[in-house]
């Protein structure tokens, strides 16, 4: 494989399973307000919170961790001025005492929380103004998690990067992913390369996935499939991925290792495959290829769709599960093709109406997919072009999924944001 093209792919991998605690719209509006703290340097009398539509509806059913249970944009933001670490970026909660979170919630009820709608027409838009007498802090984050692009203290700019809404805004090219590549490199990669960041997330999703089995999370859906249809590795493989959902959408302090921005994704597309890995007893470096497969897969089809659409995160994981699990049976780049463009045939156009405990739910129908896909080939069974949004090639398909989604979708998506803001029940 070209020596620039290798080493994109490393650092793509690098760039994207990282480390976070909890849902990762919260966070990442806990992570702004902590910044805007710390610039403050006291506690903010006033909260303004600016988000775009689409943080607030993955913000606004989802228990905030380390909080006792609080939910929603102003918990989150509490989170961050009373007890969040700035530096810790994606894991700025993940050090609260017991003690704080009767803080936290003290701090709701004493400082004047005000949230409203981002009119500025990003997908991922989160600013945070604070107040305290006469000073004032802010920071704003657009199109991704980490990505700040204003910090302000008392009207003096202190951080100030250009942002464009079009297009991706990531330090290496996604456009370089594609199916071949993805195999050629999983089958070459030196493992060192990866191995810290693949044990990171076996290590941490299996953690958050039998903690899920083994604690009341949610609706219990990795419960509910044990109980109700056996111990199979089929089972067992959405089980577990349902479990770690159900755990991180209602208040678990156990960190998982995202992929595109998700924890839901991070789980998806690797704890099936490392199921299936334990389940062939497959050798420890097949087990990180696999893995190499379905995230690179996930991020390929997360590229063409965006970080927040209408269109659900989990079937692409599903899909890049179903993908690493087709290469741990001895699949290589036609097989994965096939499961790829069947799993996508599936599933391919299931809502994302926030991140609540029905998200496990979807998971577990997104890996049902990737595995019915990955199963249609080895039984010589198969979608063809023109059926539907499948059209002949791979990566075409992909393309017509993403355009579904990102362009197709688009009014889906405001259509949901209203009818979850007018809800009169929250």
């Amino acid at each position: 494989m070209e020596q620039s093209l290798y080493s994109a792919y490393v650092d793509i991998m690098k760039e994207e399973l990282l480390p976070a605690m909890g849902c990762t719209e919260p966070i990442a509006v806990a992570y702004a307000a902590a910044v805007a703290a710390r610039e403050l340097g006291r506690k903010p009398e006033a909260v303004t919170i600016r988000v775009s539509g689409n943080i607030i509806k993955n913000v606004k059913s989802v228990v905030v961790p380390n909080t006792g249970g609080l939910r929603g944009l102003a918990a989150a933001a509490a989170a961050g001025i009373v007890a969040g670490d700035a530096d810790r970026q994606l894991e700025v909660i993940a050090e609260v005492t017991q003690a704080q979170h009767g803080q936290i919630a003290a701090y709701m009820k004493s400082a004047d929380f005000t949230v409203e709608e981002s009119d500025s027409g990003y997908i991922f838009d989160i600013d945070i103004l604070l107040s305290a007498g006469e000073d004032t802090a802010r920071c704003r984050i657009a199109g991704f998690h980490t990505n700040i692009i204003r910090v302000e203290k008392n009207g003096e700019v202190l951080t100030d990067v250009a942002y464009v809404e079009a297009g991706q805004n990531y330090a290496t090219d996604r456009e370089l992913l594609n199916i071949a590549s993805i195999v050629e490199f999983a089958d070459t990669v030196n493992i060192d390369d990866v191995k810290e960041l693949l044990d990171r997330q076996i290590s941490y999703n299996m953690a958050i996935a039998k903690a899920g089995l083994e604690g009341n999370y949610g609706a219990r859906i990795g419960q509910v499939l044990l109980r109700s249809y056996g111990n199979s590795v089929h089972i067992r493989a959405k089980a577990y991925a349902a479990a770690a959902s159900d755990a991180r959408m209602n208040g678990c302090s156990l960190p998982v290792v995202i992929n595109s921005g998700s924890g839901n994704q991070g789980i998806t597309c690797s704890v099936p495959v490392i199921v299936y890995a334990g389940e062939l007893g497959v050798s420890d470096e097949m087990r990180y290829r696999a893995l190499v497969v379905s995230n690179l897969i996930t991020t390929h089809l997360k590229t063409g769709i965006g970080r927040l659409s209408a269109y659900c995160g989990a079937i692409s994981a599903g899909v890049g599960a179903g993908a690493g699990i087709t290469y741990l049976y001895g699949g290589k780049e036609r097989e994965i093709a096939h499961t790829i463009v069947n799993a996508l045939a599936i599933d391919s156009g299931i809502i994302c109406d926030g991140a609540k405990s029905s998200c496990a739910a979807k998971i577990a129908s997104a890996v049902e997919g990737g595995l019915l896909g990955m199963e249609m080939f080895r039984q010589g069974s198969q979608f063809y072009g023109g059926d539907g949004i499948v059209t002949k090639g791979v990566e075409n398909t992909i393309r017509n999924v993403g355009r579904l989604a990102r362009i197709g979708m688009a009014h889906t998506d405001k259509e949901i944001i209203d009818i979850m803001i007018s809800d009169p029940t929250t």
